[in-house]
């Protein structure tokens, strides 16, 4: 099977609630291994949407992460939001070594001590909600405060900072090409800010996640001035922005589907085998993230990619094949089956999996037993969604009780 002659372009800009892209859909079911082109930089890529395939290319050797670095790769926005130091485009061993120091940061001793510090802000952020009285936006009083908070702890970054940083973040996710000198300078400003405080913890390490790296070490070696400032701004970026909107994806989705409420209020114990499903069911993003570039000739359903091709993967396509999964556009608290891809696989599947996982079960194990009569104050329709990030997500969700 030959590429067509033409790449099909890809705006991926579909942006309706939590409806699953068209465009996605038709390339899963006739294209798998397809030739696009995507709203920003440089020529074609190839995109892969199966389930083995998506694993072949995270997990092969023959697809390098490390080698986009210094081209202008097809991507969603107009700035890249990755740095060139990141874990996310090392390849092993370099980010093999990576991965050990941080996920020390992760390990269970920690994450016990996390989830007692969420259990505490989650108590404290609802304690407002209730104060506030209903009907309230539970995006503005749990999904968007939860995230940063913890994982600024976790990083012990000052109180006083943390709404600049986020805006920071948000101003790298937007999509729009108006938006790409003030993303620019978001990146600039990131990443000053964290070479400073990086360089403070090295002298005056304490008990957070970046003075536990600045001093971690892997045999003889240490991370380098640049890797920790890269790191430790990865870290505020995914630690707060993908779990702020999946508490809000995850609220809608189940204050939109009675049976399924109802299910998890009568058998909370079922909580974190349902928080897998939602995550697999739930498109929580636009598009495609960081590619790959294929270092030899390969094949994949059929399809030849060349030497030098860029390879970008659908992890929400994956999530919802139907080789893979039995009925992959229904929602099934109770199944079982393979692990989704959400998280991201392989090499690159995500470290701070554990503390996300945390803070989901957490947050709305509490909401539920808390608000037993919680439901949307306005009809689903009304409820406004982010047209311009990379990110899906409702604006606000208010709620009443």
């Amino acid at each position: 099977m030959e590429p067509v002659a033409t790449p099909r372009n890809c705006p991926f800009d579909y942006a309706e609630a939590l409806e699953f892209d068209p465009v996605l859909r038709q390339l899963q079911s006739e294209e798998p291994v397809a030739r696009i082109r995507l709203p920003h930089g440089d020529g074609e890529a190839w995109l892969v949407t199966g389930y083995d395939d998506v694993r072949t290319v995270t997990t092969d050797r023959r697809f390098s992460r490390s080698a986009i670095i210094g081209k202008d790769f097809p991507r969603m926005t107009p700035e890249p939001i990755v740095q060139d130091e990141a874990i996310n485009v090392m390849d092993p061993p370099a980010s093999s070594r990576l991965r050990s120091l941080i996920s020390k940061g992760f390990a269970p001793r920690h994450m016990e001590r996390m989830q007692v510090r969420t259990q505490h802000v989650v108590d404290e952020l609802l304690d407002r909600m209730e104060e506030h009285g209903s009907p309230a936006d539970l995006f503005e009083h749990l999904a968007a405060p939860l995230p940063l908070t913890t994982i600024c702890e976790v990083l012990d970054i000052p109180e006083d900072d943390r709404s600049q940083l986020r805006a920071h973040a948000r101003t790298m996710m937007d999509t729009t090409i108006e938006n790409r000198d003030d993303a620019v300078r978001a990146k600039a400003d990131l990443r000053a800010y964290f070479k400073t405080l990086t360089a403070d913890r090295r002298e005056n390490p304490g008990d957070d996640l970046i003075s536990a790296l600045a001093t971690a070490r892997d045999g003889d070696e240490l991370l380098n001035d640049q890797e920790l400032t890269v790191m430790a701004m990865v870290l505020l970026i995914t630690g707060q922005d993908t779990t702020t909107y999946q508490i809000g994806n995850i609220a809608y989705t189940l204050l939109t589907r009675p049976k399924e409420l109802a299910m998890l209020r009568e058998r909370p114990e079922m909580l974190p085998q349902a928080i897998e499903e939602l995550l697999r069911f739930i498109p929580f993003r636009k598009g495609v993230g960081i590619p790959r570039v294929a270092l030899e000739d390969a094949e994949l359903s059929g399809v030849k990619i060349r030497a030098g091709d860029i390879v970008h993967v659908s992890y929400l396509t994956a999530n919802r094949d139907g080789r893979k999964f039995d009925r992959p556009d229904e929602l099934d608290l109770e199944r079982n089956g393979p692990s989704h891809m959400t998280f991201g696989w392989g090499g690159h599947h995500c470290l701070g999996a554990p503390l996300a996982a945390t803070e989901l079960q957490v947050a709305l194990g509490t909401l539920l037993e808390r608000f037993p009569d919680l439901r949307l104050a306005k009809p689903a329709e009304e409820v406004r969604w982010n047209k311009t990030s990379i990110w899906r997500y409702p604006l606000a969700l208010p709620v009443t009780w």
